[in-house]
């Protein structure tokens, strides 16, 4: 804030004001300022001496003119009091001489200057007040009508005054004054209270009363908006109309807003400040307002919430009595949900209200995973990437985003996804097929690998030659084992084969008489030791094929899980 300085020169002044020194600071030293005010040519300056404070080592002289020589039109050394109707120039300039012999910190004044054409009056002004004028230009004959703001009274001067003199017009009274008076009796439906003097310091030694009276049938609410008083002065509000009544709420020093009910139509407000207030200070002072409400024993009924709805615990809202609101789908209710009847008929809280939800709830965390959420505030369109530990595979959908729906709360894209170990959902390796193996053999194979099938060389894979293992509760292979057959043309080919090697081998020989038989029993003879060392064959592949795989045998049709191929992407994590 910058101190007001001491003097100056203002030229064509149409309206402002002349502040002490240092203002709003204490006076700091001995000064003499000096203040040159012109009006524009063909007007003339009025001073309206707002606030004048000076001590017997100030004095303070006002100049129908610029210079010192002029006519004086106010010395604080000879005058008797303070022309609060303020002074006007004979010209259009104005000088105000002020002298201070020493600091003091109760020197202090705000002077109102303004200019006006002549033949006209100045413009009236009251402070703590307004007022109505029948001709804006304040010309002969102009009335003005003044009334204080709520809390103050109208003192030092009438209600109307009027523009007369035509050959030098001026008001035919002194603008009033609008103070806030010490105590009274009010009997309005509603009004304002305030310290003595607001919104200036109140005196030392103060002892005021106000008695407020309302309809027979009703009651009084006094809300006390501010209270900062000092330790010395005390504030006591009683339920009657005397001293001796109930006391409703007794202050010393400063408080936060309080709201007090009468039991009757009466109030009574005491204010005592300390007399020896220049050693304690002074507070701030008390603003606070009252109004008649009706006197019964039940609360005021409270409104319905936009988006929501009420309940109340009791046909009739006495006290003790509760409402609790409750928020439509995808609301979520902002203040006290609850609110209760209380003894002086007043409501614990103002009603709340709803607010559209923009956010989602936390969905959790998935154990055996990480999780990376994009918003920890998790609003409409947060993401959160579930992975899975190593050992085990995300069962789900990795990504969850939170979405808004046009009714109800927000919510995610889909489920929480598990994490389950790779063991859990995996096919058992289902064994070898007879007379055949496996190609890549392992223990387990996950959903989505695939498991391939041979036969040995003199058999044929009947079935499928690869199998998947397929996701569920529980994992299942996509078909069953294969067959390994003997191939019959293989085998009859060979046979043709022996036979025609037989047939030439027995042309060669000579036959002649018992040689017959032997001719014909040899080849039977070979035949048959054909067949023998082929089911000899066939069954020494059989032990070796159990050699070879001491630890497979055929299997139930079950499931398991391992790695190989993986191309299942319902279990890609991201």
């Amino acid at each position: 804030v910058l101190a007001a300085p001491c003097g100056g020169t203002i030229h064509n002044a149409t309206i402002g004001r002349v502040l002490s020194p240092s203002y709003p600071a204490n006076q700091t030293g001995s000064m003499y300022c000096v203040w040159a005010i012109g009006a524009p040519p063909g007007q003339k300056l009025h001073l309206h001496f707002e606030k004048l404070l000076l001590t017997e080592k100030d004095r303070m002289v006002v100049y129908s003119g610029d210079t010192n020589q002029s006519a004086v039109l106010y010395d604080s050394l000879r005058a008797d009091a303070v022309p609060f109707e303020g002074v006007i120039s004979d010209g259009s300039a104005i000088r105000i001489d002020f002298l201070a012999q020493e600091p003091a910190a109760s020197t202090a004044f705000n002077i109102r200057f303004e200019a006006f054409e002549r033949g006209h009056c100045y413009e009236p002004y009251i402070q703590n007040g307004n007022f109505t004028t029948s001709d804006p230009t304040y010309n002969l004959g102009t009335t003005v009508e003044f009334t204080c703001d709520p809390g103050h009274s109208l003192e030092q001067g009438p209600a109307v005054i009027e523009c007369v003199n035509m050959r030098d017009p001026y008001w035919n009274d002194t603008e009033p004054l609008c103070r806030a008076t010490c105590g009274g009796e009010l009997t309005a439906v509603a009004g304002v209270i305030l310290s003595p003097n607001w919104p200036e310091p109140y005196a030392e030694g103060e002892d005021c009363v106000w008695r407020v009276h309302v309809g027979e049938e009703k009651r009084l609410f006094l809300d006390i908006q501010l209270l900062n008083l000092t330790n010395g002065d005390i504030l006591t509000i009683y339920d009657g109309d005397e001293l001796t009544a109930r006391i409703l709420g007794q202050y010393v020093g400063s408080s936060g807003p309080q709201k007090l009910y009468s039991s009757s139509p009466d109030l009574t407000i005491q204010f005592h400040s300390d007399p020896a207030g220049l050693i304690f200070g002074k507070g701030q002072g008390f603003i606070m307002n009252y109004i008649e409400v009706s006197r019964n024993d039940s609360c005021s009924d409270l409104p319905e919430i936009q988006n929501g709805w009420k309940t109340t615990s009791h046909t009739e809202l006495v006290r003790g009595a509760k409402i609790t609101y409750q928020c439509d789908p995808g609301y979520d209710i902002v203040g006290s949900d609850t609110l209760t009847c209380q003894w002086d008929l007043s409501w614990s809280s103002d009603p709340p209200f709803c607010e559209k939800i923009m956010y989602c709830t936390d969905p959790g965390e998935v154990e055996h995973s990480t999780r990376l959420i994009s918003d920890p505030v998790l609003l409409v369109g947060t993401t959160i990437q579930y992975t899975c530990n190593p050992g085990f595979v995300l069962e789900g959908s990795s990504l969850l985003t939170c979405y808004s729906r046009e009714t109800g709360t927000p919510i995610w894209t889909s489920r929480l996804p598990h994490c389950v170990s790779e063991e859990s959902l995996a096919c058992d390796n289902p064994g070898l097929p007879e007379n055949g193996y496996q190609i890549l053999y392992k223990r387990l194979y996950l959903p989505g690998e695939s498991l391939t099938f041979m036969c040995y060389e003199g058999f044929e894979l009947m079935g499928e030659v690869t199998i998947k293992c397929i996701l569920g509760q529980p994992s299942h292979w996509s078909g069953p084992l294969p067959i390994c057959k003997v191939n019959q043309d293989s085998f009859e080919h060979a046979l043709e084969e022996l036979l025609l090697l037989v047939a030439e081998a027995a042309a060669e020989t000579s036959l002649e008489g018992g040689n017959m038989a032997l001719a014909i029993f040899i080849p039977v003879l070979i035949i048959s030791l054909l067949l023998g060392g082929a089911y000899i064959y066939l069954t020494r592949c059989r032990y070796y094929s159990s050699l070879r795989l001491p630890l497979m045998y055929s299997h139930p049709y079950s499931q398991i899980t391992v790695e190989t191929e993986f191309d299942n992407p319902i279990y890609e994590t991201g």
